[in-house]
């Protein structure tokens, strides 16, 4: 029975109640949030030692890392290493988005590996062995696509990237519409392909029931892809793309029918005046599902500092209702991430992901900011770092800078200002005794 069915049916589970206790949440609210769809928990019941993770509605921000193998780098021992920092680092989740080497053995290691949520697109894997086996991807099959759905969360893959709002018509749509970058989204370059050569309809929307009947037997969460997603700002709010997100919405509908969970993709390029627009239409579109976006990236000409262009779009998004944002590394457009860059990556989304709590008035978040700034007050510099969001880094920096006064840093030095006003009250105060 999937999460939405034994909620319906007032069956608390397990993972409701861990769920709840983890978000300082009244175990009432997340039920709620389960039956009407604004909320969802992603543990695959065949997930061995999953950490079940609440996404939605009333909850911290979530943020999720991307790691994977590519044609061009293959090394299973670096993506376990990127695995590491990254859940090191505080990411919520994890994605294999994998194209190079044994995706199986890469898939299976990651997920033995993985006691966070882990998601997949299964698609890549179908279209990669197509063009490897049968020496053109417009070979695959449709059977080829489920199959492999079902064999990824029948291991244990707790949610699936599925491109289910790209259809025919949307296609023509995007080629009436003029973009500048057309089509960014390499899942669903995959499905246009195959639908262009087969003069097909996409399978994954065509029989989207058959796609509800694999993830209902798992309790698998579908991420619903945007494959029209802008991948430039220039690009951003059109037809294409808003066409996609209606559809998107209705299968949403079907999927909470069914008793399957479900969050919505969202753009990955949005300049900053149109990101609460965007998470407004999903909300309403989409019957409150939760939002899942890809930064937003608000500007596009910082290669080499995107995890800084998406930390912006991510903090305005969550802030204005997204509930999970995926990391942007340095990296990105330009190669695939080191493990620093998913370091950097991770950081800079939870950054943005605790700011927008804070906005939100998620219980806890500002009580950290409260705990740091009583420490700063005090110079307490152990106790300060500690509250930090990445105290490796801020130890690493006092270490490498400390001054002869280890109460101050090197920037202000005597000149403190907190020191000196601190010592001006306190001979305030002796003046008052003494009088």
């Amino acid at each position: 029975m999937t999460q939405i069915l034994s909620a319906r049916r007032g069956n608390i589970t397990r993972e409701m109640k861990r769920v709840a206790k983890n978000e300082k949440a009244a175990l009432d609210k997340i039920i709620q949030g389960l039956t009407d769809g604004t909320l969802i928990i992603l543990a695959n019941r065949n997930h061995k030692g999953v950490t079940p993770i609440g996404i939605g509605k009333g909850l911290r921000t979530k943020v999720n890392t991307n790691i994977g193998t590519s044609q061009d780098k293959v090394s299973l021992r670096e993506e376990l290493k990127k695995l590491k920092v990254a859940i090191k680092a505080g990411t919520d989740t994890v994605m294999d988005l994998s194209t190079g080497g044994n995706l199986d053995r890469i898939r299976r290691k990651i997920l033995e590996n993985c006691s966070l949520p882990l998601g997949t697109v299964p698609v890549y894997q179908a279209a990669v062995e197509a063009a490897r086996k049968k020496k053109a991807l417009a070979n695959m099959e449709k059977d080829d696509i489920f199959s492999v759905i079902e064999k990824q969360v029948s291991e244990g893959v707790d949610f699936v990237t599925v491109h289910c709002g790209l259809t025919r018509d949307a296609l023509e749509r995007i080629r009436r519409e003029g973009r500048i970058t057309n089509v960014v989204s390499r899942g669903g370059a995959f499905l246009i392909e195959w639908m262009i050569y087969r003069d097909k309809e996409n399978p994954l929307y065509e029989d989207y029931d058959r796609l509800l009947e694999i993830a209902k037997k798992y309790d698998a969460v579908l991420s619903l892809g945007d494959g029209m997603r802008p991948g430039c700002i220039a690009d951003a709010t059109d037809r294409a793309q808003v066409q996609e997100l209606i559809l998107l919405g209705e299968l949403a509908g079907m999927a909470l029918e069914a008793g399957v969970q479900v969050m919505i993709e969202g753009p990955g390029h949005i300049p900053v005046h149109e990101i609460q627009a965007n998470v407004l239409l999903e909300k309403s579109l989409c019957h409150g599902a939760p939002f899942y976006v890809l930064g937003p990236l608000v500007t596009d000409i910082a290669p080499g500092y995107d995890h800084i262009t998406s930390a912006i779009g991510g903090a305005i998004a969550a802030s204005s209702g997204a509930d999970f944002l995926c990391y942007v590394t340095p990296s990105e457009h330009l190669r695939l991430p080191t493990t620093e860059d998913v370091r950097e990556g991770v950081i800079a989304t939870r950054i943005a992901a605790h700011a927008a709590d804070i906005a939100k008035g998620v219980p806890g978040a500002f009580q950290k900011d409260l705990e740091l700034s009583r420490m700063r007050e005090k110079r307490n510099w152990s106790k300060q770092l500690k509250f930090a969001i990445d105290p490796v880094r801020a130890r690493r920096y006092r270490r490498e800078d400390l001054p002869h006064n280890g109460d101050v840093c090197t920037m202000c030095g005597q000149y403190c200002a907190i020191k000196k006003v601190e010592a001006f009250f306190r001979q305030h105060k002796r003046r008052r005794v003494k009088s």
